[in-house]
């Protein structure tokens, strides 16, 4: 076959043959709709979601793989600012160190979402993204298998992180995020430190909160300095007081004033939230990293337990009120907290932004 060129400015540039076969065959692929519109598991409360996560084999193996990639970790947290603790919890949580990156096609379920009414736009830019990633060498389109949205790789980018964010680490001149380890974990540390990283900097920290706290400033989205919270009495685990300092934070109750209790710094904030916007997610992530730094295993504390169908109902009493708390769905997310803590305020209720039943009565009754 007669090698295909494209011009680029004065130059010409030979296209990957891998890229002209991209897209042979490919077919609507019912598979990905139907995965696109499961639930997901983050209807699950945190601490249901961590227990299976964060299990005792993940932090072995993981502690173990710091050990045995520690000059390279080193490496990177050198260029990039990211510690090694941070990439190997993603690692495992994405793909468990790379052993489950999902086999379907990626190309195929690119196209057939971008051929779907709902998200058009956003899945077309990946399919797009997802042949320049073959057409530059990197994967060749049989090596691109993933879940239904086209994630690809050991920390599952998408095709357009893949392609902006990848290195080549092990320098064999491919940027290989499936078979590659080096380049894995650089190419997440490079978009991990795209994201503002700051270098040395906590991200989440176990705390224990007294009774007296000011509930409603007790939310991810409000930051608070150090010295707020050192005011009100939160102390570390150790039964040392949190610093007196203007270092921002928020307090993070992901079950609750009577569930586990964190403080959040601008990396949680500005990065574990990007990477991931379920805060179940997110804080399992961060959890998890401390862990592999050596924090001990959290404070379970005693939350109220409170199911998806209950969420559920108390999302379309809540939408009934007017309240924007997206889709009914059971996840509590930004809006469905925010909510909550408005209700809470307005009821009297410790405002802690955690669904209770105490809150599900009131409105029940017209509350």
């Amino acid at each position: 076959m007669a090698a295909r060129f494209q011009a680029t400015g004065h130059r010409r540039r030979r296209l990957s043959p891998d890229r002209g076969r991209a897209l042979n065959g490919v077919s609507y692929y019912p598979t990905a709709i139907a995965h696109d519109r499961r639930q997901g598991v983050f209807a699950q409360d945190y601490l249901t979601f961590q227990d299976r996560m964060v299990s005792k084999n993940r932090l072995s193996v993981g502690k173990s793989l710091l050990q045995k990639y520690a000059s390279t970790f080193n490496k990177i947290e050198q260029q990039y600012g990211v510690p090694g603790p941070v990439l190997v919890a993603y690692w495992g949580l994405e793909t468990d160190f790379g052993k489950v990156m999902g086999n379907l096609p990626s190309i195929q379920s690119l196209a057939t979402l971008a051929y779907d009414c709902r998200r058009p736009e956003e899945f077309r830019e990946q399919l797009m993204y997802a042949l320049k990633v073959i057409d530059r060498g990197d994967l060749n389109p049989a090596q691109m298998k993933g879940p239904a949205h086209g994630e690809v790789g050991q920390f599952q980018f998408q095709p357009k992180t893949y392609y902006d964010y990848a290195v080549d680490y092990d320098g064999d001149g491919r940027r290989d995020l499936v078979r590659s380890a080096p380049d894995s974990l650089a190419s997440a540390a490079n978009y991990i430190a795209s994201k503002g990283w700051q270098p040395g900097q906590p991200w989440l920290e176990e705390v224990i909160v007294p009774d007296n706290l000011p509930w409603e400033q007790a939310d991810v989205t409000i930051q608070r300095p150090r010295l707020f919270w050192s005011r009100y009495g939160v102390t570390y685990r150790n039964g040392k007081p949190v610093p007196a300092d203007n270092t921002p934070s928020a307090l993070l109750l992901p079950m609750g004033r009577d569930g586990p209790a964190f403080l959040a710094y601008l990396n949680f904030i500005n990065v574990y939230l990007d990477w991931n916007n379920s805060l179940v997610y997110s804080t399992t992530a961060g959890y998890y990293a401390t862990r592999l730094a050596g924090a001990p295993s959290l404070r379970r504390g005693n939350p109220e337990p409170f199911t998806a169908a209950e969420t559920k109902q108390l999302q379309q009493l809540l939408a009934q009120r007017g309240y924007d708390v997206g889709k009914i769905d059971g996840v509590i997310g930004a809006g469905t907290r925010a909510a909550i803590r408005d209700m809470q305020v307005k009821l009297g209720l410790p405002a802690d932004s955690y669904p209770s039943h105490a809150l599900l009565r009131q409105l029940q009754r017209g509350g």
